[in-house]
C-alpha cells in the first residue's frame, strides 16, 4: 500500500490553488458542479477538511472529530478563498510531517495515520478542484497521474486497476462512468481496510448496505454475476440495524476485494457484534466466477484475524450445510474445528485461536 507524505498534499494544493486561480475572477457564489454547495462554500469544505484532518491528527482524537469549525469572513473573494486553501493545506502538510509512525486518529471511513490522513486531503482537493471547474465549462485540467495513482492505492481497494488513474478516481468517487463500469450513486473511501492474503475486506457501511440491499452495486466493480444473494441480503441486515439503533461499525459484512484487478468477488461478515459470552457467527459468499482459488480462506483468516484483536471475542463459529464439501475446506484451512451440528443439516464449527 503506498504511503503518502506531506509532498503529496503539497502537490496537491499547489495544483488547485494553480487550476483554480484559471476562474478566480468568475462568480463563485453559483453552485458547484454535481454538489448541492456553491463553489463558494465548496472551497471552504476543502480548507475546513484540511484543518480537520490536521487537528485529527495532532490530537490523535480517538472517537470523534474535534469539535470545531471554519470559516470564511463574510466578503471573502475567490482569491482569498484560494488563499485559505493554500494556507490550510499547509497545515495539514505541516501535521503528516511531523507525526510520529504510530500516531493514529479517528475517521468516519476509518482510523489512520499520517499518511492516511495526506491521502484524505489530496482526494478532496483534487475532487473539488474538478467539481468548481467542471461548473465553469473547465473539462480538461488533469492532475498528475502518480498523485491519482498513490490515491487509489492508498483508499481506493475498490478502483478498477484497467483504467488510467484519473478517470478511475473520477468513477470511484460517483463523478464518471468508465467505459465497462456506469456511474457510482454511492461511494466512499477504505482508510483502513482489512488485509487478507490476496484480497482485501472493505467494510459494508450504512450508505453502502442501502444501495446493495435495494439491488445496486455499493459502489465495487463486481466480477462475473456478483453481489451475490448473501450480500445483498446481509446488507439488508446492516440497514435494519441502522434503523434500530443497533449498529456496530466492523461487526457487520464486508466486501472482498482481489487486490490484483480491484474487483469484488464476495462478500464476508459477522451476523453482529459478541454476545454476552463473547460469541460471534462468520458467513461468506463468493461469485461462482471466483470460487476454487482460495480467496475465501485468505477472506477468513484475514477477518478472523482481525476479529480476535478486537475486545469481547472468545470464539468465532460459522455454520457449513453438511453437502458444501468446499466450505468445510474452507473453514478447516482457517484453523476452525468442528463442534457440533446445526438445526437445519448442517455442521458447526468454532475458531478460538486465530490461525497465522
Amino acid at each position: 500500500m503506498t504511503i503518502m507524505t506531506s509532498e503529496s498534499v503539497d502537490r496537491s494544493v499547489s495544483l488547485t490553488a494553480q487550476a483554480l486561480r484559471r476562474v478566480a475572477h468568475l462568480d463563485w457564489s453559483v453552485p458547484a458542479a454535481g454538489l448541492e454547495w456553491s463553489c463558494h462554500d465548496t472551497a471552504v469544505h476543502v480548507a475546513s477538511d484540511f484543518n480537520a484532518y490536521a487537528a485529527q491528527l495532532t490530537g490523535r482524537a480517538a472517537g470523534a472529530y474535534v469539535p470545531f469549525r471554519i470559516s470564511a469572513v463574510p466578503g471573502t473573494t475567490p482569491e482569498g478563498l484560494i488563499e485559505t486553501i493554500e494556507a490550510t493545506g499547509g497545515l495539514l502538510s505541516a501535521a503528516v510531517a511531523v507525526a510520529r509512525p504510530g500516531d493514529r486518529a479517528w475517521h468516519p471511513y476509518g482510523m489512520a495515520g499520517a499518511d492516511g490522513f495526506a491521502a484524505m486531503g489530496v482526494v478532496e482537493t483534487l475532487l473539488h478542484t474538478h467539481d468548481i471547474l467542471s461548473t465553469f465549462g473547465v473539462h480538461d485540467w488533469e492532475p498528475d497521474e502518480d498523485l491519482c495513482a498513490q490515491v487509489l492505492d492508498r483508499l481506493f481497494p475498490q478502483a478498477p486497476r484497467t483504467a488510467a488513474a484519473w478517470p478511475a478516481l473520477l468513477w470511484v468517487t460517483g463523478r464518471a462512468a468508465l467505459p465497462d463500469l456506469p456511474r457510482r450513486p454511492v461511494w466512499r473511501w477504505y482508510s483502513e481496510p482489512v488485509a487478507a492474503g490476496r484480497v482485501l475486506l472493505c467494510e459494508i457501511s450504512p450508505n453502502v448496505a442501502a444501495d446493495l440491499h435495494a439491488g445496486g452495486t455499493g459502489g465495487f466493480a463486481w466480477d462475473g454475476d456478483g453481489p451475490a444473494e448473501g450480500t445483498r441480503f446481509a446488507s439488508g441486515m446492516v440497514v435494519a440495524a441502522r434503523e434500530a439503533g443497533t449498529y456496530r461499525p466492523g461487526w457487520g459484512p464486508y466486501a472482498i476485494v482481489r487486490t490484483d484487478d480491484g474487483r469484488a468477488i464476495g462478500g464476508i461478515g459477522f451476523h453482529g457484534a459478541p454476545d454476552a459470552e463473547g460469541n460471534a457467527e462468520i458467513g461468506y459468499d463468493l461469485v461462482p466466477s471466483a470460487r476454487g482459488n482460495g480467496y475465501a480462506t485468505d477472506a477468513l483468516k484475514g477477518l478472523a484475524a482481525w476479529a480476535f484483536a478486537q475486545p469481547g471475542l472468545t470464539a468465532l463459529h460459522a455454520s457449513v450445510a453438511e453437502d458444501n464439501a468446499p466450505s468445510h475446506g474452507v473453514v478447516t484451512r482457517a484453523g476452525f474445528e468442528r463442534t457440533g451440528a446445526t438445526d437445519e443439516h448442517g455442521l458447526r464449527y468454532t475458531l478460538r485461536t486465530p490461525r497465522g
